[in-house]
């Protein structure tokens, strides 16, 4: 089975657009068609960001849906250390080298984001990093007509 990390934007994108993209590919996450691979730093990034006072006036995200999602990641997830070192992996922006600490933990064989320092990179130490539009096709095409 595809082993993923995804990326914090994910996550917020799902919780902020239900339709998107974002909450398919959360979908098929809960639906098992991937394992999803987490470490505590990540965990920990994406209840802060959903936590910006911002985030929650305009989107409208109470503290029982941040709970809801943290609560079904360290249930369904396959959590691992993320601590790899991966030091000067993404120069312009380091703080998003834990999702590639945790996805050489994980074993992954990709990673979903929208953040362009990763997307950049294209692949990480034979890791995929794809898109949301782009894994979402692929699910689609493993799905078969």
């Amino acid at each position: 089975m595809l082993r993923v990390v995804l990326d914090t934007n994910v996550f917020v994108s799902s919780l902020l657009v239900k339709e998107g993209p974002a909450a398919r590919v959360l979908d098929t996450w809960r639906a098992r068609r991937y394992l999803l691979i987490a470490s505590p730093e990540l965990i920990a990034e994406i209840a802060s960001t959903l936590r910006y006072p911002r985030i929650r006036r305009r989107y409208r995200i109470t503290e029982n849906h941040v709970q809801a999602l943290l609560d079904l990641l360290e249930a369904d997830s396959v959590m691992v250390p993320g601590t790899a070192d991966v030091s000067g992996s993404v120069p312009d922006d380091p703080d998003d080298e834990m999702v590639l600490a945790c996805a050489v933990d994980g074993g992954a064989d990709m990673i979903v984001s929208g953040d362009r320092h990763l997307l950049t990179l294209g692949e990480f130490k034979g890791i995929e990093i794809a898109s949301v539009r782009k894994f979402v096709e692929r699910l689609q095409e493993d799905a078969g007509p």
